[in-house]
């Protein structure tokens, strides 16, 4: 068990050094983690301001295999309530397992003015068990985000997670907690041909690039891939069906060093 549990802190060791995005935050259904400007989609922790734009309350429920490991996955669960005057969203999302894990909860509330640009703030409290004090620990981070439309077919989105640099301190050790800034775009050729592009920075980090590509065919299918890098380059396939008021998406991505990640999501809509 000690020698696993060596292994697993070196696995996450990697996942701190490769990865712009804590491991607690769910990865979004948008290919190769290009959600910031994804206007079709909201994905919780990853732009509030995109549950502005949702027309129909939904519900969707997430989970996510880093490497092939279970005790590296991400389950994570998001209901976005729409109405008339502000949409409101309610998410969660656990990494880990018994010995180590963490957990992050987000109240958000978002806008849509006029669909021609949306605001979003949500708050977020993550918290995090420390098996030196047999205890949890947490601390409160806000996230805002922002989207505009310039042009019927091009979008620009913006998102800061925990832009006040917060970090969990007990007895023993001080837990940092990353501070990420996003800004993407989105672009559609057509109806059924999207580009998507973002940068992310995270402050103590290198800029982690990526950019993606979705296909909608037969109005039920999409077929994505994108790529993303910060020190690797990382290459990403999806794809996505449509039925009814159910969606479904399955992503994965080849890391050349540390392996397969694999996600699946599915949404149901109300009717409104």
């Amino acid at each position: 068990m000690k020698k696993a549990f060596s292994i697993l802190v070196i696995i996450i060791f990697c996942l701190n050094a490769f990865s712009q995005i804590s491991n607690v935050v769910p990865s979004s259904s948008s290919i190769a983690l290009t959600s910031v400007a994804d206007t079709h989609s909201w994905s919780a922790f990853n732009n509030p301001a995109m549950l502005g734009y949702i027309e129909q309350s939904e519900i969707g429920i997430q989970y996510e295999n880093r490497f092939l490991i279970s005790e590296l996955s991400t389950k994570s669960v998001q209901y976005g309530l729409s109405t008339n005057l502000v949409n409101a969203g309610v998410s969660f999302s656990h990494f880990g397992y018994s010995l180590y894990n963490e957990m992050l909860i987000g109240l958000g509330f978002a806008r849509n003015f006029s669909d021609k640009f949306a605001i979003g703030v949500q708050f977020n409290y993550y918290t995090a068990f420390f098996n030196a004090s047999n205890s949890y620990h947490g601390a409160l981070l806000p996230q805002i985000g922002f989207s505009t439309k310039l042009s019927p077919s091009f979008s620009l989105g913006f998102n800061t997670f925990n832009p006040f640099q917060a970090n969990i301190k007990t007895n023993y050790t001080v837990k940092r907690i990353p501070s990420i800034f996003s800004l993407g775009s989105e672009y559609f050729f057509n109806t059924e041909f999207v580009w998507r592009t973002q940068i992310d920075k995270e402050i103590s980090s290198n800029y982690r690039f990526s950019t993606g590509f979705d296909y909608v065919m037969m109005q039920k299918m999409t077929v994505k891939i994108g790529i993303y890098g910060s020190d690797y380059l990382v290459p990403c396939l999806g794809i996505g069906f449509k039925t009814g008021r159910i969606k479904m998406d399955l992503n994965c991505e080849l890391h050349p060093l540390l392996g397969l990640n694999s996600m699946a999501a599915i949404r149901y809509c109300f009717v409104k």
